[in-house]
């Protein structure tokens, strides 16, 4: 009897053990085929269990948790109020944990600071979902704690209480060069003084909210607000703007910030393009945008070349063989789905210049396609329904329809249309046809491989002659009728180069600025706006005022050498090009108006027929339901003080031009 049961256990311990290897060899397969089969097992993060919103008492924990899926593993953000949390910021104040897909942010002693939207962000190489949830922080009544913080999201006026802001020691007129470093900050002193109390603290460039970026870093240090440009390019010039806000109001405080071009690697180069940006993406074609430099170097521009480099590389490939002159050009030979960076370089007869920062990401594909892979998918509802078409073999498809020329330059020419209106047709691409206007002989453009999008750019088209196009749809059927053909279009610029400016005047200012006015160019088309030059009187050298268009036509140039004699003179810009300069300016010495100056460096209102307003009236736009302010007296004297913490490194200043120079830092 006890040997059969001895028996039986070590029967059963020995299937035990089988069994369990038999599991680890499973689970060891099943990782295996996981890392053979990616793709099929990739999927999106997804929230199995969501965060859910807390009402607690003020010095209690809470704890918010979600349960994720997806492959491969999401990477997991917790966020407040759209800020991320950084455990170590607030030591002991804020726990993350990430187990076995559970995720979870655990506060600790709960303030009124704490009261705020909290939002979990889950993301991988196939998507991001987000999930939010709130935190109500209370107070047992009558339990009323002065040194504790006003709740931000309540009225401040129910513990009788109205906050002063005075904005000092703040930021001049700054300089810079691209590529270097700079810091704007100002001191922020609010009564009475709380505690761990933080102010809304917003920066602004033109009258733009300015987010946190790899550009531009914001930060707040208990009474201290810093602006820092990580890397300078003449995009970042303009009027900076730091808005300080409570519950009882706000200050606000603003300076220009100038960015000249870094020094050039080839001797007479013209400077750098500016606001590359990408327009009309999709499978085919990008267009690239961006503004012509104020400074040509040595002669006269002749062109620009595009360069694209891929998302996740360094390679950069030149996209034009020659240089365009427009200030517009598609590019093509993109691969469907991959994502791509841009810049430009601009060349005259002393060389290629420095390129332009790289534009924004964009992925080569259509904007459907684009929005489905952004949208959600739809919820189960239990219904499969089913729906016949026919079966789209064995089909030709129809003409094309509403074949248009949306853009017509003397390097390319932009078609679009509208594919046939048959159902079951996919897998639809096309062939583009041209004609020279008065023959009949059509020529296949695109011979090779017919495109997927319902546009396409034709380039090597002789400038001067008259073309027709049509379209024709094609699948496995075979190629379909040709669609109605266009109007004649002649190739060339149909963007004229603007007009000179008319009369340009310089008033006093200060010290070392004057108020240049001038005339608008007339009957201009699409303008991106006006460069300011200027020049010590007998110099003959002439130095940009502004690198960045301004559209205005008044403009406040800073940086000259007191109690000396300029002239100025101004030219439009548009993508055409630059125009001729306007009639040089009588001459202005430099010194302080009766009165005091104008501390802005631009005239953004504009009143009727484009006369800005009054030289005493600076009225500043708030986007957001912001009001609109006036500078007081004592801001306007803030302005003309000399830079008191703006800091430039990496980089020569400016201090050694003859005609603008960086005013001194410190008192």
């Amino acid at each position: 009897m006890e040997r059969s049961e001895v028996t039986s256990r070590k029967e059963a311990m020995r299937e035990s053990a089988e069994r369990i290897s038999l599991n680890k060899r499973i689970h060891e397969h099943e990782e295996h085929f996981k890392r053979m089969n990616e793709d099929s097992l990739m999927h999106a993060p997804e929230f199995v269990i969501k965060p859910r919103s807390h009402t607690v008492w003020e010095k209690q924990c809470v704890r918010l948790h979600c349960t994720v899926s997806g492959w491969p593993d999401p990477r997991v953000i917790w966020y407040k109020n759209n800020v991320a949390i950084d455990p170590l910021a607030n030591p002991g104040k804020f726990k993350l944990e990430s187990r076995y897909n559970v995720h979870s942010l655990e506060i600790n002693k709960c303030d009124f600071d704490d009261t705020a939207q909290y939002r979990v962000s889950a993301m991988n190489s196939q998507g991001e979902q987000s999930s939010f949830a709130s935190v109500v922080v209370k107070r047992f009544k009558g339990e009323i704690d002065e040194t504790l913080p006003v709740p931000r999201l309540g009225p401040v006026s129910e513990y009788g209480i109205t906050f002063q802001i005075h904005i000092v020691d703040t930021f001049g007129v700054s300089f810079g060069r691209e590529g270097e470093t700079m810091s704007l900050g100002c001191t922020v002193i609010i009564y009475p003084a709380l505690h761990r109390y933080q102010p809304e603290i917003q920066w602004y460039r033109d009258d733009v909210l300015l987010p946190p970026s790899k550009w531009t870093h914001i930060h707040w240090s208990g009474d201290r607000a810093t602006l820092t440009l990580t890397h300078l390019n003449k995009e970042d010039e303009g009027l900076y703007t730091l808005r300080v806000a409570t519950k009882s109001g706000y200050e606000t405080y603003s300076a220009y910030v100038f960015v000249r071009d870094a020094d050039a690697e080839v001797e007479g180069a013209p400077g750098a393009p500016l606001d590359v940006r990408c327009l009309d993406a999709n499978k085919d074609y990008i267009i690239v945008t961006w503004k012509q430099p104020a400074v040509e170097g040595g002669n006269s521009i002749l062109g620009y070349f595009v360069d694209r480099c891929e998302v996740g590389t360094t390679h950069w490939v030149q996209c034009n063989d020659t240089p365009v002159k427009f200030a517009r050009f598609p590019v093509t030979g993109l691969v469907e789905g991959r994502s791509y960076i841009f810049r430009v370089r601009a060349v005259n007869k002393s060389g290629i210049g420095r390129p332009s920062r790289v534009s924004e990401p964009v992925a080569a594909m259509d904007p459907a396609d684009r929005a489905r892979m952004r949208g959600t998918s739809a919820p189960w509802t239990g219904q499969i329904i089913v729906t016949e078409e026919e079966p789209a073999e064995g089909i030709v498809p129809g003409k094309p329809c509403e074949l248009q020329v949306t853009e017509a330059t003397k390097n390319y020419v932009v078609l679009s249309w509208k594919p046939p209106g048959e159902k079951g047709l996919e897998g639809v691409m096309y062939y583009v046809e041209k004609c020279v206007s008065g023959t009949d002989n059509w020529q296949r453009v695109n011979t090779e491989i017919p495109v997927k999008s319902p546009r396409f750019a034709l380039f090597d088209l002789a400038e001067g002659k008259s073309y027709l196009f049509r379209v024709r749809c094609c699948n496995s059927a075979g190629v379909g009728e040709p669609s109605e053909p266009t109007e004649t279009i002649t190739v060339g610029d149909k963007l004229d180069i603007p007009s000179a400016p008319g009369k340009v005047v310089p008033t006093r200012n200060t010290d070392t600025s004057v108020v240049v006015s001038w005339e608008a160019s007339k009957d201009v088309k699409d303008l991106v706006g006006y460069y300011i030059e200027g020049s010590i009187v007998g110099s003959d050298m002439w130095e940009p005022c502004n690198n960045k268009p301004v559209k205005g036509t008044r403009f406040i140039c800073h940086g000259l050498i007191t109690e000396e004699q300029y002239v100025f003179r101004v030219r439009a810009v548009n993508a055409a090009g630059l125009s001729q300069f306007s009639p040089i300016s009588e001459p202005v010495e430099v010194k302080a108006a009766i009165g005091g100056g104008i501390p802005h460096g631009v005239f953004s209102e504009m009143g009727p027929g484009g006369n800005v307003c009054p030289l005493t009236e600076h009225e500043p736009r708030w986007t957001d339901k912001h009001e609109t302010v006036q500078p007081s007296h004592d801001t306007v004297e803030r302005h003309n003080k000399p830079q008191a913490d703006t800091e430039t490194r990496e980089g020569p200043g400016v201090t050694g031009s003859r005609l603008f120079r960086a005013e001194p830092v410190g008192e």
